[in-house]
């Protein structure tokens, strides 16, 4: 006998093939499909006991095993689906801690960090906005989507869609579904500002550029001494371009991926060593030496190796240019740290500020990195803002390679991509220590190719 759940399972089965057979419709018609199923769900809880009974047993039987196989596939289709969904139940319209959520999926639980089932919605989405979108579904049957920003140190921007569903048992039912938008909306902002520091960077070696042609178009143009140390300078000003294009290029990438955590995992200590053999020739230029502590056993840490390989390379090259000729800088690696033992200070008597702090997270141990040289240091007033994009520190020069101001924020978005946190801090007339620490790996320490 054709029963209520069959037509919903049918239901379901055409929808899910219409999603792979036309993928780019494939997220409204799985929405129809789980709504249809929750549907069927809820009809079929509501059923009267003698409809149940009033049938042979045979059929019973044979009724019981296909509403069991069909309830097994939904749940099974609820669970699968990589947006994460809520069922949730309305209580009393002037009771907020009433809202609880009656079911909700694999991925659900993992962002929210929740139970399947009895979760307090308050507790578990607290974006003003999206609840009042699920109590218009609630109370007032009325299907809407809402932007939101979730918390955190990576903020991820979401749109939420409401319905609402059948009552069951005279309780109000909704469900909410969550789209993680964060890429589109970081592509948008990424092209803005590129676009507006680009324009507003590149402006100054550009007219130095167009001032030294007119220049040696005009008068100069015999003048053999001043056309060479003019084309120097030009060559110069095409360098800073050149760099200051690619660190643009850099920050943005890294921007853009900021919410999705590293899935490689590498040696801190053999990263540091390949940094300090990379910058040897600067390092003898600049008549500095590079001294390097570290623990004799691997520090495996998670993370990407060519950005945690970025990370100390700024930090080392900043103490290079910051650090007087014949200077020393030490580079420090601990391990086994907990966040407030990586974070502790390491120069007595300085100026001390958190640039970055990572998530809470009791069962994290961490990796700390900590990169001092003995220059002119900094005033206080000026720890706030070093990660600003284009920031200087006003009398202080950066020697014969100046930078484009972004080595200090790409570290500090790398590292927060790595769930990790920075420190720094300074002394004037002591120096600077810049600190960053990341979580440990689990997985078993492999041994990693010699760097050729």
């Amino acid at each position: 006998m054709w029963t209520a759940g069959a037509s919903g399972g049918l239901a379901v089965l055409i929808l899910l093939a219409l999603a792979v057979y036309d993928p780019t419709h494939a997220p409204p018609l799985l929405g129809g499909a789980l709504l249809v199923a929750i549907s069927t769900w809820m009809v079929a809880r509501q059923r009267p006991v003698s409809e149940q009974t009033s049938t042979t047993p045979v059929n019973d039987t044979h009724a019981d095993a296909r509403a069991a196989g069909q309830s097994a596939l939904l749940d099974e289709v609820f669970e699968t689906v990589t947006d994460p969904m809520l069922v949730v139940r309305g209580g009393e319209p002037d009771d907020m801690a009433g809202r609880r959520i009656l079911l909700a999926n694999k991925a659900a639980r993992d962002l929210l960090r929740i139970p399947r089932e009895g979760a307090i919605l308050v507790s578990a989405l607290r974006d003003p906005g999206l609840l009042e979108a699920v109590d218009e579904a609630l109370f007032g049957g009325v299907s809407r989507e809402t932007d939101f920003d979730s918390g955190g140190v990576q903020a991820r921007h979401w749109r939420a869609v409401t319905r609402p569903l059948p009552r069951s048992d005279d309780e109000a039912l909704a469900l909410v579904m969550l789209r993680d938008e964060t890429d589109v909306r970081r592509m948008e902002l990424m092209r803005v500002d590129f676009l507006a520091n680009a324009s507003h960077e590149l402006r100054t070696p550009l007219a130095s550029l167009s001032g030294f042609i007119e220049t040696l178009k005009g008068h100069a143009r015999e003048d053999s001494v001043a056309r060479d140390r003019f084309l120097d300078i030009m060559a110069a000003q095409a360098e800073r371009m050149t760099r200051l294009v690619a660190d643009l290029l850099s920050l943005s990438r890294i921007e853009l991926n900021e919410h999705v955590p590293p899935s490689g995992h590498l040696d801190l200590g053999r990263a540091t060593t390949d940094v300090v053999d990379a910058l040897s020739v600067l390092t003898r230029d600049h008549g500095v030496k590079i001294e390097v502590t570290a623990p004799d056993e691997a520090v495996r840490i998670k993370g990407e190796r060519d950005e945690i390989v970025q990370v100390i390379q700024n930090l080392i090259d900043n103490a290079i240019k910051y650090s007087p000729r014949d200077g020393r800088i030490e580079v420090e690696i601990r391990s086994g740290l907990t966040p407030a033992a990586a974070a502790a200070a390491r120069m007595p008597g300085a100026a001390r500020l958190p640039l970055l702090t990572p998530d809470r997270d009791d069962g994290l141990t961490y990796a700390a990195v900590t990169v001092r040289d003995h220059g002119p240091g900094l005033s206080r007033e000026h720890l706030p803002r070093l990660t600003e994009r284009f920031y200087r520190v006003e009398g202080q020069k950066s020697g014969d390679r100046p930078g484009t101001g972004l080595g200090l924020a790409i570290v500090k978005h790398i590292v927060n991509r790595h769930r990790g946190g920075l420190l720094v801090e300074s002394l004037p007339g002591e120096g600077a220590a810049f600190t960053a620490f990341f979580p440990l790996s689990k997985r078993p320490a492999v041994t990693e190719p010699l760097t050729v």
